[in-house]
């Protein structure tokens, strides 16, 4: 055994010494820049393009094997003009020799590559100037099957060093153009079980958005090869955009705790950060698989900011609002669940100022999917978001510009919505138990039921939008019912010296692309009714009575005080023609007399 053991290193030895006296007779009596012409004729040869080696190729062999290569270029495809496809100003590559003959582990020494420039086209007719290279690499012959029974090779390489590589893509058919520049990247040492820095940064320009920035990224990897294990700690991205607004824009994302098992084909995000500017997202997210369909299922937060802000750092007009507050506050709260088909999200609380909201929503994955709403609200004052009392004014100075109805929008649409709300406040009058349900789809919209209380009262309304004809229809189905006149006038009118309950229906169709249009189509029937009504502080009995004593010269009888006039019923009917109003049997039932009328409205 001894004398076996003892044979075993002679033979070790001769081979080590066997490499060092071919690396002496390599490094004296080999010289790589010799092959320049035909290293690149055979490259020529393979995919039909130029390729120059204009700098020293550089090569020793013992203890490493490394191999450095000057500046370099790849010539572009015919048609493509003469800058080159790709080039770039040194490269370099160092194996050591020992460990691959005797273990077979591939370690590596810094690997650099400096001043990588690529430049990616398309042509007019579509045609890219890739498209050969990638024809040449599908013709090649396949690689060979590794011998049965071969161990894997080790991987140990002790930094990657890529600085100013730049790559542009530039299509003549569409006129787009996007480079990548100055782009750096350091990597440490990469090993399995190993801590691996990696931190850089590039400059991105979009031509013709004429969008540009910077993004800087910085992250900590491990992986264990054996398990498929992938690690990502304390991931940083931050980009500055130019050109969305007047300021540099700052996006940024953030993972702590990201992994990845490539056996399982299974993803760890953890909790994930990010951020526009004042708005900051933060993701808690389950792991999930991506072998098939990705489903991942997450809670999400977004912190409260301020809507105006924003739209002031992006450059964006703010609607002006009566109540300068409004649109100050906005946070939301919910779970998400990725779907096949759709993304759900649960539990859905949406603060807006001094509302909140809370429900259900789904977004269809697909163009032909359906859209669920489903919410709930305390209250929300409509007045605060309404144009301010001195624009309001100045609108109604001048002529009223109809409103468009947004067919093109609704045409596509597929939604079931469903919303309610304990309180409105619209202009003066409050509206509770408020229930409005939609259902869109093949270009027909419902707004059905619409309820709410209001003055006492109950308002009901089934509305229909048809816009699948190129000509929109609108049909009016609306009831009030029991709504108290006294409130209803103070709230419209500023007076106070009414009283009853009005019932009323309203039965209309309109056509048009606007409002104007839909105003002059408008044909059906419309009717209401006063009950119990009483006009305050005039007697028209006691002023009819003091005119007949006036008359005949006889002492004006008593007044009745308080001063009041009952009108015990007061109701109407009548059809609407091309939006003019047409009523014949106009009924006033007071209890000294009944008062009858007709007349029009336009």
């Amino acid at each position: 055994m001894g004398r076996l053991f003892k044979y075993l290193i002679i033979a070790v030895g001769a081979l080590v010494a066997l490499a060092i006296v071919a690396a002496v007779l390599v490094s004296l009596f080999f010289d790589p820049n010799d092959f320049r012409d035909d290293i690149a004729a055979s490259i020529r040869e393979s995919t039909g393009r130029e390729f120059v080696i204009e700098g020293d190729v550089g090569l020793s062999v013992f203890p490493w094997v490394a191999v450095e290569v000057g500046k370099t270029r790849l010539g572009n495809a015919p048609g493509f003009g003469d800058e080159p496809f790709a080039s770039f100003e040194s490269a370099k590559l160092s194996i050591r020799l020992l460990p691959l003959i005797l273990s077979r582990e591939i370690r590596v020494g810094t690997a650099e590559l400096e001043s990588l420039n690529v430049n990616l086209a398309v042509d007019g007719t579509g045609k890219s100037n890739w498209e050969d290279l990638a024809r040449a690499d599908e013709s090649a012959p396949a690689d060979e099957e590794q011998p049965a029974g071969g161990a894997d090779l080790a991987l140990d390489i002790a930094s990657i060093d890529i600085s100013n590589a730049n790559v542009v893509y530039a299509d003549a058919q569409t006129g787009d153009r996007y480079a990548i520049s100055e782009i750096n990247m350091q990597m440490g040492r990469v090993a399995a079980g190993e801590v691996i820095p990696l931190e850089g940064g590039l400059r991105f320009d979009a031509q013709p958005a004429d969008v540009r920035g910077d993004v800087e990224f910085e992250t900590v990897a491990t992986f264990d090869t054996d398990a498929g294990d992938v690690a990502l700690a304390n991931t940083q991205i931050a980009i500055n955009v130019e050109g969305i607004a007047s300021e540099p824009t700052v996006l940024g994302f953030a993972a702590p705790d990201l992994k990845l098992n490539t056996k399982e084909q299974v993803v760890t995000p953890g909790s994930l950060d990010l951020y526009l500017t004042d708005v900051r997202v933060s993701a808690d997210v389950e792991p999930f698989s991506y072998a098939g369909s990705v489903e991942p299922k997450a809670t999400i937060e977004i912190e409260e900011f301020s809507p105006r802000e924003l739209m002031q750092k992006l450059d964006i007009e703010a609607p002006p609002t009566a109540d300068p507050t409004a649109l100050t506050k906005v946070a939301l709260t919910a779970s998400a669940d990725v779907g096949e088909k759709a993304i759900v999200l649960r539990d859905l609380v949406l603060t807006l100022d001094d509302t909140t909201m809370k429900g259900l929503m789904q977004v269809p994955r697909s163009a032909d999917g359906k859209y669920r709403i489903s919410v709930s609200a305390d209250n929300i004052d409509l007045n605060r978001y309404m144009a301010p009392a001195e624009d309001v004014a100045a609108d109604a100075s001048t002529e009223t510009v109809p409103v468009e109805i947004p067919a093109d929008l609704i045409r596509p649409l597929n939604v079931t919505a469903k919303l309610e709300v304990a309180e409105i406040l619209l202009g003066a009058i409050p509206l509770q138990n408020v229930e409005v349900s939609v259902l869109t789809a093949n270009g027909a919209m419902r707004i059905h039921p619409v309820t709410a209380s209001v003055f006492d009262g109950t308002y009901n309304g089934d509305i229909r939008l048809n816009v699948a004809t190129p000509t929109p229809t609108v049909t009016f189905d609306e009831e009030i019912k029991g709504v108290g006149l006294g409130p209803l006038a103070k709230a419209l009118f500023e007076t106070d010296n009414v009283s009853g309950s009005v019932n009323g229906t309203f039965k209309l169709t309109g056509r048009g692309n606007d409002t104007a249009a839909l105003q002059q189509t408008l044909n059906g029937s419309m009717n209401f009714e006063l009950i119990d009504g009483v006009w305050e502080g005039t007697d028209v009995w006691h002023e009819l009575r003091s005119a007949r004593a006036l008359f005949k010269g006889e002492p004006p009888p008593e007044p009745r005080l308080p001063a009041r006039t009952e009108f015990s019923t007061v109701r109407a009917t009548g059809t609407v023609t091309d939006g003019v109003f047409s009523n014949n049997d106009l009924f006033a039932e007071l209890p000294f007399m009944r008062v009858t009328g007709r007349g029009t409205v336009d």
